[in-house]
């Protein structure tokens, strides 16, 4: 009961301290605009154009797709690592969700997901 009350505790603080540090950026920030401050920094150079440039959505979903598999293998690999402690259900559960994201993959594939052009 104690392990749950002190991890009750840093749970409630660290919340408590996130809300703080959001308010004093909200606090303290400068709020007159100028047009040295809204303008691109260019190394001294004078500004050409604007410096935010429209990506296309697919380099969102290759992102997406390298996450999912980087996060399988964050999972996949304690498994690796203590195969000969686990029992049947814990390989038969890996080869379910290994299959899973098989699947997912598959999907993506069929509909054009990860194609770049």
């Amino acid at each position: 009961m104690k392990e749950l009350t002190c991890l009750a505790m840093f749970v409630i603080l660290s919340a408590l301290f996130a809300i703080a540090m959001i308010l004093a950026g909200f606090i303290c920030q400068y709020k007159k605009d100028s047009s040295v401050k809204t303008s691109t920094y260019e190394c001294g150079i004078k500004p050409l154009s604007d410096a935010r440039i429209a990506f296309d959505a697919r380099y969102f979903n290759y992102a997406i797709a390298f996450l999912v598999f980087d996060i399988e293998t964050i999972f996949l690999y304690p498994f690796a690592v203590f195969t000969n402690a686990l029992g049947k259900f814990a390989i038969a559960e890996t080869f379910v969700f290994v299959t899973i994201l098989l699947l997912g993959l598959v999907l993506a594939v069929k509909n054009k997901f990860l194609r770049w052009i």
